[in-house]
């Protein structure tokens, strides 16, 4: 004869049901309804953000270069000659310089940089700037991204 246990067993249940399941969907519904709209509009500005901190990378360089060269920054207005100049400098005195740059500097979008100077710009430096968010040159206006408009903040 088979003994039967006095307490009856319960049994197990194993993982979700489907109303759980749903809840938390629900519950991962709206927090994702109400995080991802700030997010995306984060990524635009720190895209410029790091533009921003890309072209003083670039001005620092070119800083170094004049300094190097008497003050005389490159004279030229484009784009690829500028930066293989700074990844290649000439030799000075018969002494090998180092670059001033390991590769092109470009901005978040992973587009090149700008970059003009004639010699007789009145604010000293040169100017270098981004095509923007948009991609199109607009020679620094625009949504472009340039170094005579970007202003310190603390």
């Amino acid at each position: 004869m088979l003994k039967r246990s006095a307490f009856p067993t319960v049994r197990r249940r194993r993982g979700f049901t489907l109303l759980e399941i749903l809840i938390v969907l629900a519950i991962i519904g709206v927090i994702a309804a109400m995080v991802v709209p700030r997010l995306l509009g984060q990524q635009r500005q720190a895209y410029i953000d790091a533009t921003k901190v890309s072209i003083k990378n670039a001005q620092n360089a070119l800083d170094l270069y004049a300094k190097d060269n008497f003050g005389n920054y490159p004279q030229a207005s484009g784009n690829e000659d500028v930066w293989a100049l700074l990844m290649n400098p000439p030799a000075k005195e018969g002494r090998r310089v180092e670059p001033y740059l390991d590769e092109p500097i470009k901005d978040a979008w992973g587009r090149k940089l700008y970059y003009e100077w004639t010699g007789n710009e009145t604010t000293g430096k040169p100017k270098i700037w981004s095509a923007g968010p948009d991609g199109e040159n607009q020679n620094g206006s625009g949504d472009d991204i340039n170094n005579w408009t970007i202003t310190e903040t603390k």
